[in-house]
Parts: structure tokens; sequence; C-alpha cells
């Protein structure tokens, strides 16, 4: 059985390094040399190429890599699906999520899913959209819930959720006294917003685009609690989702802005690859997410 060789193998391409893979589970390096040995000789041919400067994966050892990572995953789920045939639902499910959902909306959920099934470990990874699809796509996560879009056609994409974002800016700000702006009031104005790949910051760039809008400075936070604070602190306006601002606004941190009675809405979906689509604790996270919110 190579699965060990296999994942060490999967880690040495990620890391790039002998020590630091040992490292990293916890074995001598001599023992990943010989994990390595043994796959070239298993599949003849050499998988990846030492120098004293740098360690350069060979084309027929990317092409493991990729099948590896399915190898391992199907392995995992396998033994995962027999655990869970003879007793309750247990084991690990790795979660992907945006930094809105992962940081605002997720943890709701999770409460709800570790009330019903205690025995089941969720580990759960925050990042923006594009690299939520990245960790589904290379099943670093077994599903992903983004704030964007996704043109990854090996993925399948699905909505669960309706999610209202509001111009928000400071009390102290000019416009916080108007009860409704207009397009020529956000003419030259100073924007925070998140880093490229991020949900929010796609939506934000599209309404600057479709209004017309001229921005006197673009401010990137890769942070909504940052944006929020930089807010609050007097500087810019912002395009955030109703349910990160929900207490500020009651606390009265920040101000929410009408653009002639305009709304701005999306849908958040969730993402995950066909391999893991029967996988048992997948499944019962798609069923506990569409009880709590439909869209």
């Amino acid at each position: 059985m190579f699965y060990d060789a296999l994942k060490t193998f999967v880690t040495l391409v990620e890391i790039k390094n002998f020590t630091k893979t040992a490292e990293i589970l916890l074995m001598s390096q001599p023992s990943v040399s010989l994990h390595i040995k043994n796959l070239e000789k298993e599949f003849q041919t050499q998988l990846v190429q030492r120098s004293p400067k740098a360690l350069k994966i060979t084309p027929t050892g990317e092409l493991l890599y990729d099948r590896a990572k399915q190898m391992i995953t199907i392995y995992e789920q396998t033994k995962q699906d027999i655990l869970e045939h003879h007793h309750a639902i247990k084991g690990e499910l790795k979660i992907g999520a945006s930094f809105t959902i992962g940081e605002y909306i997720l943890p709701s959920l999770l409460i709800d899913i570790q009330t019903t099934y205690p025995e089941l470990e969720l580990r759960v990874i925050i990042g923006n959209t594009e690299e939520i699809v990245q960790f589904v796509k290379t099943y670093q996560v077994d599903i992903g819930l983004i704030e964007g879009q996704t043109n990854e056609s090996s993925l399948n994409v699905q909505p669960f959720m309706k999610d209202e974002l509001f111009l928000v800016t400071s009390n102290q700000h000019y416009l916080a006294s108007k009860s409704e702006v207009t397009i020529e009031d956000l003419q030259n104005q100073v924007w925070l917003t998140r880093e490229s790949g991020s949900g929010t910051r796609d939506y934000l760039s599209h309404v600057i685009r479709s209004n017309g809008l001229k921005v006197k400075s673009l401010l990137t936070i890769s942070s909504t609690q940052g944006i929020k604070e930089t807010l609050i602190n007097g500087l810019g306006i912002s395009l955030l989702s109703g349910s990160v601002i929900q207490r500020d606004l009651q606390q009265g941190y920040l101000k929410s802005l009408k653009l002639n009675n305009q709304s701005f809405n999306r849908t958040l979906s969730y993402v995950y690859s066909p391999i893991l689509e029967e996988k048992k604790n997948v499944k019962i996270f798609i069923q506990a997410l569409k009880k709590k919110w439909s869209c």
C-alpha cells in the first residue's frame, strides 16, 4: 500500500524541501527519501530533481501529484464511509469559507451541526473567494462557501443564501447626515475595499463601474474588521454585507447610506468536487445548510 508514500510525495511537492517535509510529517529525512525512491521505482520514472539550490518537480511528478491528491482523497473518503457505516457520524469535515461567510454567517451553522453531531470534528479554513475555490479544487477542504463567482468547470456550485450589501461610512462623515445620497454625492470619494480575489471586492468594482463613479482613492485592506475600524475612525466609504455591519449599525459605530432607493444583492454559494459528492459528512453539511437558509 503506497498511501504513506503518496502522502509524503504530495507534501514534498507543496513544501519543496525534504527537511521541512520530514518535520511536518514527523518522520526522518531518510524516510522521506525512501518513500520517494519507492514511488519512482513503482512508476519507473524520476519524480523530483534535486540540486543544492532548489528541488524541481518533473513533468511526470506533476502528473502523479494531481492523481495522488485524488487517490488520497478517495482513500480517506472510503475509510470515513466505512467508519460511518458501523458507527455514529464522526470523523473530520473540512470547511472552507470566504471571510464574510466564515466570520459572520457560518458560526451559527457550526453550532447547529456540533449540537446535532457532537462526535463530528469540524475544521474551518477562511480565505477570500479565489483562495477557497482553489482549496476545494486541490482537496484541502471538503466543501467551500463563497460570496463571489467561479468559472471552475470541474466543481459543482450551488446557491444557498441571498445576501444584501450596504454602503456604509462613519457617523462623522459629512454624508452620514443625509437621508439619501445620490450618485453625485459618491463621486471622488475614498473607498475602502478588500483585496483582489475577494467576492466583496468584485461586487464593489461592479457597482463603481455600473454607476460611472470616479474614485478619489482606493484603500485595500485584507480584513473586513480592518475595513470597519478604518471607517469608524472617519475615513472613507465601503460596501459591506449586512451580516458584517449589523451590530455596528445597532451600536451607532457605522451609518448606512441610502442611494436613490437602490439595493445591492448577491447570492452566496457552496462549492464542492464531484468526487466528494457522496461523502456522508459533506451530505450532512449540505442538508444543514439548506435547512438553515434557502434561496
